[in-house]
């Protein structure tokens, strides 16, 4: 099982100093080559803020800044935080700058807020968040810049996945894995289980048995570094064909998307969720369309679509994830949907998160070329 992230969270206040950015960088550095000598593959260590809005007078300045500290400490990943635009007097003209922001600065990723129980969510932030998108698909490569931003909903601090990562109060490390292979494992030795509770046992002791061994090493290596462990988040990340759709598979003995896929998805969340472990972050079912070579091919397919996502995510994860989208798909159509997945997430109370792609130039039956690792291309549904 690989470590996908080791994310180290700030406790400064924006504007940090180089310095600060510098020894977080170190820590983290430490941090990855003590569990690759324990014998982990570590994919990424990363950084994560407060959220920068409203606290620099030159975003656009300061984010260059902050690029430069990260090329020269080898990090490609820093998250700014989200704008809290769910809140009414949040100015939705900060978002303005946005993506050329993202598209100049590559280490760096960032979010809007746009839903929370507190305030319900605000259709206008939803309109200019679309924007974002849209700006950022134009402003990027094949519109592969959303990769580094998504809009949120019920999310709050200390994720240590990306893009939604950031960070509240005092400075912390967490973890998040790759660990749909496990799931998978588990799960091909019951193909076909329809019982949920069989289903939630299997992975909660594939994962138990996974997990322990790393949250022991980073509680130890916290008092090594100086800086707390805040926990792991098991939600079982995918990629490319360490796939989480396949571990469904096996659980339906069908293609994903087929009927039992609710059912198997809520059972794996329930696993993920009652692991004896230091928990944070998600800790549910990700399903990203495009970092997944199964969830991709029933989604070209059409054995998926955005809609049955959004069910999906009612009882497990982590909402719209590399959900691709033609170039051309108006905003106030995005926004419609970044206001489904707001809607879910304030009546449920739950974290959700859309990362919507849309393709410039590319329609319906087009396929995308991303030429990215991180991602697979698929063909727009026609």
């Amino acid at each position: 099982m690989a470590i996908r992230t080791i994310t180290v969270g700030l406790a400064e206040r924006h504007p940090v100093e180089g310095a600060v950015l510098r020894e977080a960088a170190s820590v983290a550095h430490r941090l990855g080559a003590r569990f690759a000598e324990a014998g982990y593959e570590v994919q990424t260590v990363r950084l994560a803020t407060q959220p920068v809005f409203g606290q620099v007078p030159d975003l656009a300045e300061y984010a260059a800044r902050l690029q430069h500290v990260m090329e020269e400490e080898g990090i490609g990943y820093l998250s700014l935080g989200p704008g809290q635009a769910a809140r009414p007097d949040f100015d939705l003209d900060q978002l303005a700058g946005v993506a050329d922001m993202l598209a100049e600065c590559e280490a760096l990723s960032c979010t809007v807020q746009i839903g929370t129980s507190e305030h319900g969510p605000r259709a206008s932030a939803a309109v200019a968040a679309a924007r974002v998108v849209g700006e950022l698909a134009a402003a990027t490569p094949k519109g592969v810049g959303n990769f580094r931003f998504a809009v949120l909903s019920e999310v709050g601090p200390g994720h240590p996945f990306f893009p939604a990562a950031y960070h509240e109060g005092p400075g912390t490390f967490s973890l998040g894995l790759q660990s749909a292979g496990v799931v998978a494992e588990a799960l091909s030795g019951i193909p076909g289980e329809l019982d949920p509770a069989k289903i939630t046992e299997r992975v909660r002791g594939a994962l138990t048995e996974q997990a322990l061994p790393v949250v022991r090493l980073a509680e130890k290596l916290a008092t090594e570094v100086g800086l707390p462990f805040a926990g792991i988040d098991l939600s079982p990340a995918p990629h490319g064909d360490t796939s989480i759709g396949r571990a469904i598979e096996h659980a339906i003995a069908g293609p994903f998307g087929a009927p039992g896929t609710l059912n198997a998805a809520a059972a794996i969340t329930q696993a993920l969720r009652s692991v004896q472990v230091s928990r944070v972050g998600y800790c549910g079912l990700m399903l990203p369309v495009m970092e997944d070579t199964t969830l991709a091919r029933a989604w070209e397919s059409g054995g998926i679509d955005l809609h049955q996502l959004l069910a999906y995510s009612a009882v497990c994860g982590t909402g719209l994830d590399t959900v691709p989208l033609p170039g051309d798909t108006p905003v106030e159509e995005v926004a419609r949907i970044l206001m489904d997945v707001a809607a879910l997430a304030v009546r449920l109370r739950k974290p959700l998160s859309a990362r919507l792609f849309p393709v410039p130039g590319a329609g319906p039956g087009d396929r995308t070329d991303f030429g990215s690792p991180y991602l697979v291309d698929v063909r727009l549904p026609g």
